[in-house]
């Protein structure tokens, strides 16, 4: 396996930038998703490192290796598609075969490295059929098997499940996941899922608009975002956003509204500036009305299974409050919820930066 390092990397078609001064170093071994919005440059840069898709600036290298010039078979890596890519009228056998047979590999280390990637990935059966006899994730899983057979350096996945259902989705994720433990394979994953890159990543790369918002682990980003639309993007249900007034003198936030939430410690920031506060619906404690906290009226009510997802208007602000209680809340009726200070994030109202 190898280490991918990514400077300075800008991609624009014609006059438009698409991709702003990437950098990124992937280690030997490690599992990185890329994630963010359609349109924000992520499979644009997996198709970078590919090399189906050429470098405006900046330099990529692979093992050590600068690739900006190599040919795709060249950079001995392996992409798995969202679409599958597998040739119809081949068997499982003979699309996973395939590339090791353009490398006139023996018979005999084809045979070995089929045989153990297929009971791996649980084929053994179908290794007659052709993809139109295969279900969507058994398609998915030969054209990882295709992947692995090669023993690349390193492996990408460009939204590989995208085309799965939910229960699917859900299944694969496992396998890819048990697959990089057992393979120990460097790989770089997009998707637009924050629930795929909060289960699979060693690191996660948060993207928008052809920048890198934050690189770290899923719970840094989910515990410390570094920005509004890190806080926005990662976290289901997503985080609560409300706008208030920093106040030294206490030191406090008045929320718009009237609400003043009191602060155990003063911020670096000067009395007045104004900050979008955040709050993730599952550290919103509710209880019944009289029971201390905020009165906040009922909007909706969403049953999870789990538990209940209550939509609720304290402050002139409608806010998300998870809670496991299956209780007879309704629309209209009154709860107490409380805003724990050390459960909030402050954001600067102009620049959308974490300042606490």
């Amino acid at each position: 396996m190898a280490s991918i390092d990514i400077a300075d990397i800008r991609k624009a078609y014609g006059p438009v930038p698409v991709l702003h001064g990437i950098d990124l170093s992937i280690h030997d071994g490690e599992f990185v998703v890329l994630v963010g919005p359609s349109g924000c440059g992520k499979s644009t840069l997996l198709r970078m490192i590919a090399g189906l898709e050429d470098i405006s600036a900046g330099e990529i290298r692979i093992d050590g290796r600068r690739v900006n010039d190599l040919e795709p078979k060249d950079r001995d890596i392996a992409m798995v598609f969202q679409s599958y890519a597998l040739y119809p009228h081949m068997t499982v056998t003979e699309n996973m075969s395939y590339s090791l047979r353009l490398r006139r590999t023996t018979k005999e280390r084809i045979a070995a490295a089929i045989s153990g990637v297929a009971a791996k990935l649980g084929l053994d059966a179908l290794m007659e059929r052709r993809p139109r006899a295969l279900s969507g994730g058994q398609r998915q899983r030969v054209a990882m098997g295709r992947a692995i057979v090669r023993a690349p350096k390193a492996f990408l996945f460009d939204e590989p499940l995208s085309n799965l259902d939910a229960r699917l989705r859900e299944q694969m994720r496992g396998e890819i996941k048990k697959l990089h433990q057992s393979l120990g394979a460097t790989s770089i994953y997009v998707t637009h899922d924050q629930i795929e890159a909060m289960t699979l990543a060693d690191r996660i790369v948060a993207m928008n608009s052809g920048v890198v918002q934050q690189v770290g682990s899923p719970l840094d980003l989910y515990d410390r975002p570094a920005n509004l639309f890190v806080a926005g993007f990662i976290g289901s249900p997503a985080m609560n956003m409300f706008d208030g007034t920093y106040r030294g003198a206490g030191p406090a936030i008045e929320v718009d509204g009237g609400h003043r939430i009191p602060l155990q410690r003063a911020l670096q920031v000067a009395d007045g500036t104004r900050l979008t506060v955040g709050i993730r619906p599952e550290h919103i404690p509710v209880g019944a009305a009289g029971e201390g906290g905020i009165p906040a009226k009922v909007e909706l009510v969403e049953p999870t299974g789990l538990g209940t997802i209550l939509h609720v208007r304290p402050f002139g602000a409608t806010v998300k409050a998870f809670t496991l209680s299956r209780d007879a809340t309704a629309v209209g009726d009154t709860v107490a919820i409380r805003l724990p200070v050390e459960r909030l994030h402050l954001f600067d109202g102009q620049s959308g930066q974490r300042v606490s």
